[in-house]
């Protein structure tokens, strides 16, 4: 199989328009949440769109990703609606999580897009399941993405989960978003390898390092790891090298990251190195970037205006049981809610 995967325009393009929305999103929810619109934290994906967006457009409509916290660039390629991000992050009864799950913890299972559990490293050996089940159901030819921070890679979830996978020999993309910090610790107090993709030959898994930074790397490199599991080649670990070029969390002014970081290569800005790349190949034009722009803005704020008018979880009428799960109500009947 050929390691470097031809990626051409319209991949660009894609990938591109899905981390500009996912900024216009990202920057709508910081202002909602300085607003006090938005109860709960706002984590933006700045600085890590472009890894975010490589691991959507990479995937096909029956496969299964896991997103964290920064990754809307990613679910916006996987198709999820702004309009399920808004519901979400503003509480909608309508949403898909019916306002109940806090503002990050969104999901559409039924697509293959698995709501986010909090703590790290858990949502590997969720995918696991989720791909084993379809083994047993004899599914062939999807694959599962669960995405990770540098900080997970330290929790006793992430060494079960992969080496699971790769006894298993599971089609998992395992991808780590390698951002310097954990919140606030950095890597050097984390880990002793030189590199995070070092830590996947101890359990017989293929390694991937790329630079976060780059759209055109992180689209060949997300490219070649989905085919290679796609083609039975067991679990593939990725690695970005990247920079959060945010806080935290919007309530995190994140004074604690290093001036040289942010001055080096990683503190490049990946959605402006894109669109220098997208100009300089004549593949867009700095007219139509702005229509796009115009058309995620407007996309947005139609969204917020729709969702502000939506009711919010009535606690007097819900039963409070998992979506999924209504129809095991003891002593009375229950419909699955669709």
């Amino acid at each position: 199989m050929n390691s470097q995967n031809d990626v051409g325009r319209e991949a660009h393009l894609a990938a591109f328009r899905c981390m500009l929305r996912a900024r216009m999103l990202d920057d709508k929810f910081a202002a909602l949440y300085r607003a006090g619109k938005i109860h709960g934290g706002v984590f933006l994906g700045r600085g890590q769109e472009a890894l975010s967006a490589a691991i959507g457009v990479s995937l096909k409509p029956n496969d299964v990703f896991a997103p964290l916290i920064r990754d809307t660039a990613g679910r916006l390629a996987f198709g999820e609606p702004v309009l399920d991000a808004v519901r979400t992050y503003l509480g909608s009864a309508l949403g898909p999580m019916r306002g109940r799950d806090g503002n990050v913890h969104r999901g559409n299972p039924r697509t293959g897009l698995v709501p986010m559990i909090s703590h790290l490293g858990a949502m590997v050996s969720v995918v696991n399941g989720m791909l084993f089940a379809r083994r047993l159901k004899q599914i062939t030819g999807t694959v599962g993405v669960a995405c990770l921070g540098d900080g997970g890679t330290s929790t006793g979830a992430f060494h079960e989960a992969l080496n699971q996978a790769a006894v298993e020999h599971l089609p998992l993309i395992l991808v780590v978003a390698n951002n310097q910090y954990a919140y606030s610790t950095p890597t050097a107090r984390q880990f002793a390898c030189a590199d995070l993709a070092d830590k996947a030959v101890g359990y017989g898994v293929r390694a991937h390092a790329v630079d976060g930074t780059d759209l055109t790397a992180c689209l060949q490199t997300m490219g070649d790891a989905v085919a290679r599991a796609r083609a039975g080649e067991g679990p593939q670990l990725v690695v970005a090298q990247l920079l959060r070029l945010c806080g935290h969390g919007e309530h995190d002014d994140a004074g604690y990251i290093d001036a040289k970081l942010k001055n080096s290569p990683l503190g490049r800005d990946c959605l402006e190195v894109a669109r220098e790349l997208l100009l300089r190949q004549q593949w867009t034009t700095a007219g139509q970037i702005a229509g796009w722009r115009g058309e995620a803005v407007q996309e947005i704020d139609e969204a917020i205006a729709q969702v502000q008018r939506e009711p919010v979880p009535d606690p007097f009428a819900e039963n409070w049981t998992a979506l999924s799960t209504a129809h095991l109500i003891e002593g009375k009947e229950a419909e699955v809610e669709a």
